[in-house]
């Protein structure tokens, strides 16, 4: 009895470099199981590609010019109707902040690679996504280990609201009149949180509270 090859996987690019996309196409098309259905380049052309072309796997990246970014394009995919029958995305990026892992993966993102991979990591990734698996990069898998290993630092419930004014880029005592308290208090509670976070300016202060996901 002949038995019948397996179907390729359906492949949809999104990036909003058309060359980017162009070298992709070219190096996944010469891989074997995989067919490129199509490229969008930006997130609601992947959308509405998605949605004609049901793709099995979209392989996105994450800063798509001016309008959706991957991460809403990736959440939005996945809520799409269907259910089941979504695709699966895998980000494909150059970015590997904390943040950026995070949010793919609470969007839905099935994997996390970045773009200096090797070829057969690629394809290997798109096949592990294709099958339901999870796909990381050993970096990107390096700082979710790390993340997991060292818990994010005890802040008081008052110190994250001065840390959301910081945010914002009030002065000491605009911090201290939004929050009803003295500039001394403002000080000290500045000096509490750096100590936290390791750090010892304000830019790095707010930088690793948005990283880390402290900010209210």
């Amino acid at each position: 009895m002949t038995v019948e090859p397996p179907a390729p996987i359906r492949l949809l690019l999104c990036d909003d470099h058309a060359v980017v996309r162009a070298g992709l196409r070219a190096l996944l098309s010469s891989g074997e199981g995989i067919e490129v259905v199509g490229e969008a380049g930006s997130g609601e052309e992947a959308l509405a590609m998605a949605a004609r072309l049901g793709p099995d796997v979209v392989l996105m990246d994450l800063q798509l010019g001016d309008g959706m970014d991957g991460v809403t394009a990736t959440r939005q995919l996945l809520a799409a109707p269907g259910g089941e029958k979504a695709p699966r995305v895998l980000v494909l990026t150059m970015f590997d902040t904390d943040a950026d892992i995070t949010r793919a993966i609470e969007a839905g993102a099935t994997g996390y690679l970045l773009k200096a991979e090797r070829p057969e990591e690629l394809f290997a990734a798109i096949r592990d996504a294709a099958s339901g698996r999870t796909a990381l990069s050993a970096p990107v898998a390096d700082r979710v280990l790390a993340r997991m290993r060292s818990p994010r630092p005890d802040l008081s419930e008052r110190e994250r609201e001065i840390l959301g004014q910081l945010a914002q880029g009030l002065a000491n005592r605009e911090i201290a009149r939004a929050l009803f308290l003295s500039e001394a208090t403002v000080k000290s509670r500045l000096r509490r949180i750096y100590d936290k976070l390791g750090v010892d300016t304000r830019t790095a202060a707010v930088a690793t509270a948005k990283e880390q996901r402290l900010l209210p």
